[in-house]
């Protein structure tokens, strides 16, 4: 039997963090988590995307975890194929911190991720998908994004950067709905007061294992609340300066190996 690691957990963002620029874990990477593994401690995939958006990629690379996924609106046992837990953002609240927003930033494009494994991403005319191999269906009104329930809601302003949208939209929306900055191009709402720290701790309960035993691995704003819950955050070297700031470490960039070069160290031993 293993020793009980140091970390008991160990929970990985993907894109720009676990992922190279072309959707794959590399060879060392993943001898990483299988060290991890080795020595007792859990993966767990802590992402922005919802399930239809990364159910291929995590059988892809074999993943059979439970999955964090919809910035903590969704929570996916991979290996069962299904969700086992769900939160929806209210559609009126979504339409009215929409209003919101754009009564003090002028008009944005929008998107959104509706809810269930088989969920569609729709985007409304003018919105731009930031990675274009993202599957989506184009509406012809924002009306009709409302058509099912949604976990959450993508902004874009034509003008302002993410980081100034992102500032705009928690200054005005108050409770209904968080808003995160979990990539280029990608500034979101969903349901208030759940984020990547909330579904963290819900995989915890469900796994029986405390938050605070984790090393976590990040590189946008949107894991600030995940660095929060764990014990141990680590910041890619490509990470955005608000997540540098608030980690433990900065490690290489994900192109890299960083998350590799950090495990290998912890577990290594």
């Amino acid at each position: 039997m293993p020793f009980p690691p140091a970390y008991a957990l160990v929970a990985t963002d993907l894109d720009g963090t676990l992922l190279r620029r072309d959707d794959t874990v590399s060879p060392r990477s993943r001898a990483a988590l299988r060290l991890a593994a080795s020595a007792g401690a859990r993966h767990l995939v802590v992402t922005g995307r919802p399930v239809p958006g990364v159910r291929e990629l995590l059988a892809r690379l074999g993943y059979e975890g439970l999955a964090v996924c919809g910035q903590g609106t969704q929570l996916y046992d991979a290996g069962a194929g299904r969700i086992v837990r769900a939160v929806t953002l209210d559609r009126e609240l979504a339409d009215a911190a929409l209003g919101k927003i754009e009564a003090q930033v002028g008009p944005v494009f929008a998107a959104v991720d509706q809810d269930g494994a088989d969920g569609r991403t729709l985007i409304e005319p003018g919105y731009r998908l930031p990675h274009a191999s993202l599957p989506a269906q184009r509406t012809r009104h924002r009306d009709e994004l409302w058509a099912a329930p949604v976990v959450k809601v993508l902004i874009r302003h034509p003008e302002l950067g993410d980081d100034a949208l992102a500032a705009a939209a928690q200054a005005v929306v108050g409770d209904l709905a968080t808003v995160t900055h979990s990539g280029p191009g990608t500034v979101e709402l969903q349901p208030y007061g759940i984020d990547k720290g909330a579904g963290i701790a819900l995989a915890g309960e469900y796994l029986g294992v405390d938050p605070g035993t984790a090393i976590a691995f990040g590189d946008m704003p949107n894991d600030l609340p995940m660095f929060r819950s764990c014990g141990y955050g680590v910041a890619m070297a490509n990470a955005h300066p608000l997540l540098r700031a608030a980690a433990d470490e900065v490690t290489l960039s994900h192109e890299d190996d960083g998350v590799a070069v950090v495990l290998e160290r912890v577990f290594g031993r």
